[in-house]
């Protein structure tokens, strides 16, 4: 299982072990980590799961698919070059450390 470190938007970082298979969301919802509420439970409808991959770890990541570049667009807080929704990002063994910032306002 690797560890996930979230870093909200006052930079306090949180570590969070996460199972391998999960997605994103669904590892930062039952962590209770703030402003990731992801209401729509995963299902590509609400972009309440929008965060920001750290630059280092964003090319690791398969490149997201045409339906999630557009609901990245209805997005509030700044679109970056690592913005991905969470609910599409599975985790994986070799991602311990990676590192992901919550926007404020999500």
């Amino acid at each position: 299982m690797p560890t996930l470190i979230f870093v909200l938007p006052d930079q306090t970082e949180i570590p969070v072990r996460a199972r391998a298979g999960a997605n994103l969301m669904r590892v930062a919802v039952d962590a209770d980590i703030p402003g990731i509420p992801g209401e729509c439970g995963g299902a590509l409808a609400c972009a309440t799961c929008h965060v920001w991959i750290d630059r280092a770890w964003a090319d690791r990541l398969p490149v997201p698919e045409e339906d999630e570049l557009d609901m990245l667009q209805d997005v509030r807080a700044e679109l970056r070059a690592g913005s991905r929704l969470g609910c599409q990002v599975l985790i994986e063994e070799a991602m311990e450390g990676l590192r992901i910032e919550v926007p404020p306002g999500n």
